[in-house]
C-alpha cells in the first residue's frame, strides 16, 4: 500500500478512533447544549444534500443511467429524513421533541444505505432501462414515505408520539445502524474497486462520503445526547455529503458525474440513428449581414428545430454554429430510432419552412440522416468531457447532409431499410461522398405513413 493510500485510510479511521476515545474516556467527552447550532448544523447538511439528489437526479434522467438515480435516491433520503431530525430540535420549531422526529436521522441512512448499496451494482442495459422507467414511481414513493413519516410524528400515535426512553432509543438506533454500516461498508467498497481500476476524484469522494456514514451510523447508535460524540455524527454527515458537493464541483460540468455512470453509459457500441442539418449558404449570408442579425436568425431558427428533434425522442448531441446533430437510440430504448430521426428531420422542415417563407433571404435547413452502429459514451478529458456518438454512421451521416438540397431530407441507405411500408423517396442513386470508396446509395425522404391514422 502506497504512503497516499496510508494517508488516506488513516484520515478515514480518525473520525472512529475518536468516538472509541470520547466513548472510553467520558471526561473528554464534553456536553454542549446549543438548540440553534443544531438546527442549522442539521439543516445545512440537509439542503447540501437536496441540492446533490437535484443533480445527481437530474444527471441520471439525461442520460437514462440507473446507478446515477440510486445515487440520488440515496442522497434524497438522507436529506429528507435528516430534516425531519431538525425539526426535533427543542424550542426550534416544535416545543419539545418526538421520537418520531429523533429517529428520523438513522431511517433515512438506513434507506440510504440501501439505495447506496444498490448503485454499486454494476446493471445491464436493459436492468437499468426498467429502473428508469419507473423513476417517476420511486421518487414518490419516497416523498410519500417521508410525508407519512412525518404526519404520524406530529399526530402524536404511538409509538412516535413521545421522546423514548433512553434505554429504548438506544436499542431502536442500534437496530438501525447495524445493516446501515453494513449496507454502506459494501458500497464502499465496491466504488473502491472501481476507483481502484478508473482513479477518479469523484469516485474517491463517493467512498469516503460512504465510509464516513457508516462512522456517522455508529457514532448515532454510541453516542451520548448533546455530548461531543453525539455532535461527531452531525459533523461526519456534513462532512460526507459536503466533500461529494466538493468532488462533483471540481468535474467539467458537462458530465460531471461521468465517473460514476454504468459502463453502458460510460461506452458502449450501439445501433443509433444519427441526424445532421444545417443551413445552406449560411456562410455566404452570414459575409453580407451583420452578427446581429445572424444571430436573430439561428434563435429563431433554432428555437423551432430543436423542440421538433425533441418530439420523437432525439437528443440534440451538438450545435457548432448553423450545424445541428442530433442522436437517436442513445440509450438503446428506441428500436424505432431510424423512423423517430427521419420523421424529426421532416419534422425540422415543416417547423422552419414559415420562417424562411418570412425572410426570403434567409437560408434554409437542409437534414441528411444516417443508422448504424456507433460507440456511444463520454468522450475526453478533465478538461472538458461530453456524451456523444463517435464512428462511421455518425460521418456518413454527415456528408449525406452535406449532398442535400435545401428543405430536403436525405437518408442512407440503412436508414431507408428500417423505414416503414408506405414511406414515399426520391432515390438517388450512389453518391460520391468523402471518405468512402464506393458510391453511397441515398434516398431523399418525401414523406412517411401516417401513424396517427392506424
Amino acid at each position: 500500500m502506497t504512503a497516499r493510500a496510508l494517508g488516506w485510510a488513516a484520515l478515514v479511521a480518525l473520525p472512529l478512533a475518536t468516538l472509541v476515545l470520547l466513548l472510553a474516556v467520558p471526561r473528554l467527552d464534553g456536553e454542549w447544549q446549543h438548540n440553534p447550532a443544531h438546527f442549522w448544523l442539521v439543516l445545512t447538511a440537509a439542503v447540501t444534500n437536496v441540492v446533490l439528489a437535484v443533480v445527481t437526479g437530474d444527471a441520471a434522467r439525461r442520460r437514462g443511467d440507473a446507478r446515477l438515480f440510486l445515487v440520488s435516491l440515496a442522497f434524497l433520503a438522507a436529506a429528507g429524513f435528516l430534516a425531519l431530525h431538525a425539526l426535533a430540535t427543542p424550542r426550534v420549531l416544535l416545543d419539545t421533541p418526538n421520537a418520531g422526529f429523533v429517529v428520523a436521522t438513522p431511517v433515512g441512512l438506513l434507506l440510504a444505505s440501501l439505495f447506496a448499496a444498490a448503485s454499486s451494482v454494476e446493471l445491464s442495459p436493459e436492468a437499468s432501462a426498467r429502473l428508469m422507467r419507473r423513476a417517476t414511481a420511486a421518487r414518490v414513493a419516497l416523498f410519500v414515505l417521508l410525508g407519512a413519516w412525518a404526519a404520524v410524528s406530529l399526530a402524536g400515535i404511538p409509538p412516535l408520539d413521545d421522546p423514548l426512553p433512553e434505554e429504548s432509543a438506544r436499542g431502536w438506533l442500534l437496530a438501525f445502524a447495524l445493516p446501515g454500516v453494513a449496507l454502506f461498508a459494501l458500497a464502499a467498497w465496491r466504488y473502491l474497486s472501481r476507483f481502484r481500476k478508473r482513479p477518479a476524484p469523484l469516485l474517491l469522494g463517493v467512498v469516503t462520503a460512504y465510509a464516513l456514514l457508516a462512522e456517522a451510523m455508529i457514532a448515532i447508535a454510541a453516542g451520548r445526547d448533546w455530548h461531543a460524540s453525539w455532535w461527531e455524527w452531525h459533523l461526519l454527515m456534513l462532512a460526507a455529503f459536503g466533500l461529494v458537493a466538493w468532488s462533483a464541483r471540481r468535474e467539467w460540468h458537462e458530465e460531471r458525474f461521468a465517473d460514476l455512470y454504468l459502463d453502458s453509459t460510460a461506452g458502449a457500441v450501439r445501433r443509433v440513428s444519427v441526424l445532421f442539418a444545417d443551413l445552406e449558404g449560411f456562410t455566404a449570408y452570414s459575409e453580407q449581414a451583420g452578427p446581429e442579425r445572424v444571430s436573430a436568425l439561428l434563435e429563431e431558427y433554432l428555437a423551432a428545430a430543436i423542440p421538433a428533434v425533441r418530439e420523437h425522442g432525439g437528443e440534440t448531441d451538438k450545435l457548432i454554429g448553423d450545424a445541428l446533430m442530433a442522436v437517436f437510440n442513445k440509450r438503446g430504448d428506441q428500436p424505432d430510432h431510424a423512423e423517430r430521426a427521419v420523421r424529426a428531420a421532416l419534422a425540422l422542415q415543416r417547423a422552419t419552412e414559415p420562417l424562411a417563407l418570412a425572410h426570403p433571404d434567409w437560408p434554409r435547413f437542409r437534414a441528411g440522416v444516417n443508422s448504424g452502429e456507433a460507440h456511444v459514451g463520454v468522450v475526453g478529458a478533465a478538461g472538458g468531457r461530453e456524451h456523444t456518438a463517435l464512428g462511421d454512421a455518425v460521418n456518413l451521416a454527415s456528408r449525406l447532409e452535406g449532398q442535400a438540397r435545401a428543405g430536403e431530407v436525405v437518408v442512407g441507405p440503412e436508414t431507408y431499410a428500417e423505414l416503414p411500408d408506405g414511406t414515399e423517396v426520391e432515390p438517388l442513386g450512389g453518391l460520391r461522398v468523402k471518405g468512402k470508396a464506393a458510391p453511397v446509395e441515398a434516398y431523399a425522404v418525401v414523406s412517411l405513413p401516417d401513424r396517427s391514422a392506424t
